[in-house]
């Protein structure tokens, strides 16, 4: 496990809708690219039409996500840009500073983008010629390493929390895993609800949904530990008021469950009725997820402001 040192913040960040609408895509965008790497994993040839779309929506929140973040910190590009590069009078080079969250985060993110990139361009070239781009050996290998990153990515918004020492965030350890859950689940729910567009990934389905019980198990696991070690360290005060928002996020999770649940006694059931079904079940618990992804995040930030 990489150690990052803490960088304390001295009074309450007053973080608002750019922040909380970044950390959302951030999970979508290092989710997406798991969860597409996974379908390729697979070894299912019909498992490829929904992995590019996992990629293509893993490009696009990446980036977004920059956006919001110099939108947030209120600083121009150039000063997101001196994130990444030391521009000092004879000091010129990379800035990077393995001790700072937001450092290794910054260049988490360009790094990561490359990944979403190729990744998506590459889906997008093989969609136009009928055919895979690349060899898949060395397809499967660049997105074992992409994924790798995009789970820090889905994860690290969570740890960069944890590590502040602001009530709430610092009393559990809970919050990176539970960001990467909640990013997973979001995921398989946002690439299913894209599936309507592009039938021939219907296919994978079934998959996305075990996977999206999986994923919505263990958020729901994590809720409790983040709820029991806010609870021992005396801060629980300061989440009660915004029970609302964890309400949506457990529907969110509950949604997951119910909806792998239910697709897999459907797809047993057959008949193209039963299918139809499957596509509006899909819409409706892929909806639920999403909102319960971004209700967890908002609870969370708004918590310990």
């Amino acid at each position: 496990m990489v150690y990052l040192a803490a960088e304390h913040f001295v009074r309450s960040p007053q973080w608002l809708w750019y922040i909380l609408f970044y950390f959302f895509f951030a999970g979508l965008a290092g989710g997406s690219y798991a969860v597409a790497t996974l379908l390729r994993l697979s070894g299912e040839a019909r498992d490829e039409p929904a992995a590019r779309i996992g990629f293509y929506v893993s490009l696009v929140a990446t980036v977004l996500c920059p956006i919001l973040l110099t939108a947030d910190l209120g600083v121009s590009w150039t000063r997101f840009w001196h994130m990444l590069v030391d521009v000092t009078p004879g000091e010129t080079g990379i800035n990077f500073k393995y001790w700072s969250p937001m450092s290794v985060g910054a260049w988490g993110l360009l790094v990561f983008g490359f990944f979403a990139f190729v990744s998506a361009a590459e889906a997008w070239l093989s969609d136009r010629r009928g055919s895979p781009l690349v060899p898949p050996f060395l397809n499967r290998v660049f997105n074992v390493v992409g994924a790798v990153l995009g789970i820090f990515i889905a994860s690290y918004t969570g740890v960069l929390l944890s590590v502040s020492n602001q009530p709430v965030w610092s009393d559990t350890w809970s919050l990176g895993g539970l960001f990467l859950a909640s990013g997973l689940s979001g995921a398989t729910a946002l690439i299913g609800l894209l599936m309507r567009y592009r039938p021939e990934a219907a296919f994978s389905l079934a998959r996305l949904h075990q996977a999206a019980g999986y994923f919505s198990a263990l958020e729901l696991a994590l809720i409790i530990v983040f709820f029991v070690t806010v609870g021992a360290a005396g801060t629980l005060p300061r989440v009660l008021p915004w029970l609302a928002l964890w309400a949506l996020a457990v529907a969110g999770v509950a949604a997951g469950l119910v909806g792998a649940r239910g697709h897999m006694r459907v797809m047993m059931a057959g008949g193209s009725a039963a299918l139809a079904r499957v596509r509006l079940d899909t819409v409706v618990v892929s909806l639920l997820v999403l909102v319960g992804v971004l209700a967890l995040r908002a609870a969370v930030i708004f918590s310990a402001q």
